[in-house]
């Protein structure tokens, strides 16, 4: 029977709260990932006489690349736990536990084992979120909308790092230096239990909100084969191992293997990278990243939008998905230019603020691209299968990711002496890995063909 009931008011534009609420929910996961970053030069990169920990670039990309590994490892299983325990529970689980790990990781020391177990631990909790997303959006949303809805949340993530920008250094700032970096872990990692209260109160699926109008569910399935799909609820069964055997998959694994780590490289270096290519000071580097991952915030939403724009002119969803794809894969190259534009005899102290702009088109088109990316997973595989294939990818993403910050680590300690060398290598990476990627997977899949036998 239809859990809608006469007697509870219905809302006309529901699925947005959903979507709001996801938006939360990352923005908390990305500002808890993101405390690491600015505590890099404060506290673990200081000689240890000073209060820090004294450690090397090589060490600290030790730290993130085992975040990344356990983030990317994870993923394999949670995705597949979701996908039988449902978003709802999932979501909620993984935000807590990550949470309560961030709090730990005050606590543990200065010991680089120590901060790599409980930060591994943190990876765990972090891993379940995008695969619970990706999968609620293909639950609430029109495969039309769910690029959109899709960037919208995933904003989140360049929310977080903003929130952490301007959070972080001020927690550094208002307590004394051993304090400092405790607070910071513990005040970002308690902040999102008040999300928990609001995701209960407001979440369930389509088919059991009752706040869900008739005419709306109806326009959440408009177009794909979602509503008998959801008669059987959002917790189905089915070889996992099957998924292997689509070149579907092995497309969305490939753009996420080459592109994911570009992400963890301007979330874990760019703060390093003003540092030293600008000598700017932890307080002046917290407005260059607020304005990037602001910017990112707009690339993520309209990258979004692009494919909904083709489609209302009669594109079809895949090509639309795929022509934006190739679109967005064209801005990153203006990052080969960020080395440039940043030499500061040549440009003075307009260097800086160019640099920052190229990275700013850079990070705004991963973003976007993200967002189609996500969302051409629900486009070819049902919903029972949506959140073990992000998982499977996300893993393929983190491989790609740790990849990226031991090449970033490395690079930083050859080029100790002359950093901008570093960075260079680093740019031309980030700004090549997008055409390479839909270049593979446009061969993978040359036209759309959706599972229907999974």
């Amino acid at each position: 029977m239809d859990s809608r009931s006469q007697n509870v008011p219905a809302f006309r534009h529901y699925r947005w709260i959903i979507c709001a609420l996801l938006f939360f929910s990352t923005t908390f996961n990305y500002m808890d990932r993101q405390v690491i970053s600015y505590l890099k030069d404060y506290i673990f990169c200081v000689p240890a006489a000073g209060g820090g920990f004294g450690w090397s670039n090589t060490e600290f990309a030790y730290l993130t690349s085992f975040f990344t590994a356990f983030y990317a490892g994870m993923t394999l299983l949670v995705g597949w736990v979701i996908d039988r325990i449902g978003t709802k529970l999932g979501l909620a689980l993984s935000l807590i536990f990550w949470s309560v790990c961030g709090i730990v990781n005050a606590f543990v020391g200065k010991l680089l084992v120590s901060h790599i177990i409980i930060r591994s631990a943190f990876a765990v909790g972090e891993a379940g979120n995008f695969p619970a997303s990706i999968k609620t959006v293909a639950e609430w949303f029109p495969k039309r909308e769910r690029a959109l809805a899709t960037g919208i949340f995933n904003s989140g993530s360049n929310a977080g790092a903003m929130v952490a920008a301007l959070v972080v250094p001020l927690i550094l700032i208002s307590f004394n230096h051993s304090l400092g970096w405790k607070m910071a872990f513990i005040l970002t990692g308690a902040s999102g239990f008040l999300w928990i209260f609001f995701w209960f109160w407001l979440y369930d699926t389509p088919r059991q909100q009752k706040r869900l109008s008739r005419a709306e569910f109806n326009y959440i399935h408009i177009d794909d084969e979602a509503a008998a799909a959801d008669a059987n609820g959002d917790k189905a069964r089915f070889s996992w191992w099957r998924l292997f055997g689509y070149r579907q998959a092995w497309a969305f694994f490939f753009g996420k293997f080459m592109t994911d780590g570009i992400w963890w490289f301007y979330l874990f270096w760019l703060p390093d990278y003003l540092e030293k290519q600008f000598h700017m000071a932890t307080k002046q580097v917290m407005w260059p990243t607020f304005i990037v991952y602001g910017i990112s915030i707009v690339g993520s939403i309209y990258g979004g939008s692009i494919p909904l724009t083709l489609i209302k002119k009669g594109m079809p969803v895949y090509r639309a998905r795929t022509t934006a794809m190739f679109l967005i894969a064209l801005a990153p190259l203006t990052v080969l230019l960020t080395q440039y534009f940043g030499d500061v005899s040549r440009f003075g102290n307009a260097a800086a603020t160019l640099a920052i702009a190229m990275i700013s088109i850079g990070a705004a088109a991963h973003q976007a691209w993200s967002a189609n990316l996500f969302t051409m997973v629900s486009d070819m595989f049902p919903k029972k299968a949506v959140a073990s294939v992000t998982g499977i990818g996300t893993t393929a993403g983190g491989i790609g990711g740790v990849i990226v910050q031991m090449l970033a680590g490395r690079l930083t300690d050859i080029f100790k002496q002359a950093p901008q060398t570093a960075y260079l290598l680093m740019f031309v990476v980030c700004a090549l890995s997008y055409l390479i990627a839909w270049a593979v997977m446009k061969l993978l899949v040359p036209r759309h063909k959706p599972i229907t036998d999974l």
